[in-house]
């Protein structure tokens, strides 16, 4: 059942396409006003377009935006208030991994990049709500995480550690703005888009370790976003909820 967001205002980053689009076109469908950005305008735009179209008279704007840069993130949320109102739940998307590999060889310039982007960039979007609206008037935020976060991957290390350092953010977060902001996160394992294609290059062998013996889906990880940002979970804050078919039960990360 779809959690309901009539009257509210969503952000979700890194909207254009896979986990970010699903979550988008979750809240959408719950009545939320939402605006979606990435970086490429063509791509951003055409997010916006098949939006509106999976959920007709949905609200979208749809904003071409670089999460890692401090004046796109400011301007995001500005158009957001201006053109909904309020700004009532923060989805913190947006994630990269240029570097693969062992740390010992890592190319710390990109082992920078990818925690400016995955965990500096998603509290600079938590400061800006907070100053635009939730502060005032509360609100609910949830982290995309992973569970290469919750446990050693050896080939995405850096994004391993990064996604480790926005958990224990959430946490931070989560103490320190309530009772009337929520933050909570969810480790997704593979999830079959574009970002993690390399991990799924034989589908079936991917699969194969997990209890559930298939890859996740965006939609898999947007409908425990939705219900974790909404108010049937009013007395969730704090937590990491993993959505990985039962992979970590096994013991292992693949």
């Amino acid at each position: 059942m779809t959690a309901d967001f009539t009257g509210k205002v969503a952000l979700v980053t890194g909207a254009s396409r896979g986990i970010g689009h699903a979550i988008a076109t979750e809240l959408a469908r719950g009545g939320a006003a939402v605006t979606i950005s990435s970086r490429k305008p063509d791509q951003i735009a055409a997010a916006g377009e098949e939006l509106r179209g999976l959920v007709p008279g949905a609200r979208v704007l749809a904003i071409p935006a670089n999460t890692g840069v401090d004046e796109d993130r400011e301007r995001v949320v500005r158009q957001t208030v201006e053109e909904f109102g309020s700004l009532d739940v923060l989805i913190n998307n947006t994630g990269i991994n240029p570097t693969y590999g062992p740390l010992a060889d890592a190319d710390l310039n990109a082992v920078r990049k990818i925690f400016d982007v995955n965990v500096v960039a998603a509290l600079g979007y938590v400061q800006l709500a907070l100053r635009a609206w939730m502060a005032e008037h509360g609100g609910s935020i949830v982290n995309i995480a992973s569970v290469a976060g919750l446990r050693s991957s050896g080939l995405i290390a850096a994004y391993g550690a990064s996604k480790a350092a926005l958990i224990r953010l959430t946490e931070e977060l989560a103490w320190q703005l309530g009772p009337g902001v929520r933050v909570n996160a969810v480790a997704p394992a593979v999830v079959k888009t574009k970002f993690a294609e390399a991990l799924y290059a034989d589908e079936e062998r991917a699969a194969a370790g997990y209890p559930m013996k298939r890859l996740g889906a965006p939609t898999d990880v947007a409908a425990l976003v939705a219900f974790l940002a909404s108010d049937q979970a009013s007395w969730i804050t704090g937590e990491t909820v993993r959505v990985d078919g039962g992979m970590l039960a096994t013991g292992g990360l693949s």
